[in-house]
């Protein structure tokens, strides 16, 4: 149901039924090791690209979460994923393994909750019964693409962000009565934000508008407050734009905790890996929140939580045209799952 200007309430409150996580060398030495599936000790995971390397990862999680979830391929509706590099081929490529029918997304790092909104709204409106949505991300692809070679050896600012290598995949379903699991009961989709920041290099800077206009329209058109949430967490701004975002909601009136607003950015790595800003990549949110936070969910640390993934929305060719970053914010809202419900 449409509730306010640009969200989404999910009345039948589909349930994430189980998620898949895998990633590569250095998640595997960061924060949240534990809560992935799959660790690889290299970033070619047995293939001759990284593009090839990446598709690996989201195939791995797509079958991590089948398995978790003790369901054949053949019962899941559709496939809503996406990823960071030219025409989202690892993610088709994926797709193409798995004959899953498929929605290829683009929202950079906004695509996990672009993905988990859609998959939402097609299972509460009775769409699908069944339905896989995540994202994933490369780091050396992505340099690759968007920056320079890592054998360049190119120095960065202390404004850049480190690309998570990473895939996290979700299953969405039906509610099931009893089941103790994690549900989304609603969305907020964003508006594209352009504030006419070109630096590549400064990522945070440019999305962190955008996250603060679309959690002000999440709060706006919800009618609650932020003390309803444990934890509103961003997808990857970084030390950058996680303080930007924090001033610019301050200074709209909404107030939060410092504990309470988090970043996922800043939750992957350790303080002694050479990250810069913190972590970005599609694979980013997709890998904290369907990995980590969902596990303290399920522990019971946090029962609802607001996770609002943003994503730069350029190309190496609006780059070199010198265009400004056009930036969005996807926001989904998280709780577990009530008795009987």
């Amino acid at each position: 149901m449409l509730k306010g200007h640009q969200s989404w309430v999910f009345h039948n409150r589909p349930m994430i039924a189980a998620t898949g996580v895998s990633g590569g060398p250095f998640e595997a030495n960061g924060n949240l090791a534990n809560d992935f599936d799959i660790l690889h000790e290299d970033l070619w995971m047995g293939m001759d690209s990284y593009e090839k390397a990446q598709r690996v990862l989201l195939e791995e999680a797509i079958r991590t979460t089948l398995a978790k979830a003790k369901m054949e391929k053949e019962k899941i509706e559709f496939l809503f994923a996406g990823d960071l590099i030219n025409q989202i081929t690892p993610t088709s490529f994926a797709a193409r393994t798995m004959q899953i029918p498929y929605f290829g997304l683009f929202g950079a790092c906004s695509t996990s909750m672009e993905g988990l909104a859609l998959a939402s709204f097609v299972v509460n409106s009775q769409g699908a019964r069944n339905v896989l949505t995540g994202a994933s991300s490369h780091n050396a692809a992505t340099e690759k693409q968007f920056r320079y070679p890592t054998e360049y050896g190119g120095q960065k600012p202390p404004t850049a962000q480190w690309t998570v290598t990473g895939a996290g995949i979700a299953l969405v379903t039906e509610n099931q009565a009893g089941q103790q699991l994690p549900v989304t009961t609603s969305a907020t989709i964003g508006k594209v934000i352009d504030m006419g920041l070109s630096d590549p290099f400064n990522m945070g800077g440019a999305m962190a508008p955008a996250a603060a206009d679309t959690i002000m329209a999440h709060f706006r058109d919800m009618e609650i407050d932020p003390s309803y949430y444990d934890l509103i967490i961003t997808g990857d701004l970084g030390r950058i734009g996680h303080d930007t975002a924090f001033e610019l909601l301050g200074k709209s009136g909404i107030k939060l905790e410092r504990k309470q607003f988090q970043d996922c950015g800043l939750l992957i790595y350790k303080d002694d890996q050479p990250v810069q800003a913190g972590a970005s990549g599609a694979g980013c949110s997709a890998t904290v929140v369907y990995g980590h936070l969902l596990n303290q969910m399920k522990k019971g640390i946090y029962k609802r939580i607001l996770v609002v993934a943003t994503g730069a929305l350029l190309s190496p060719l609006s780059f070199q045209q010198k265009e400004s970053i056009p930036c969005i914010a996807h926001a989904v809202a998280i709780e577990m799952n009530e008795e009987g419900r």
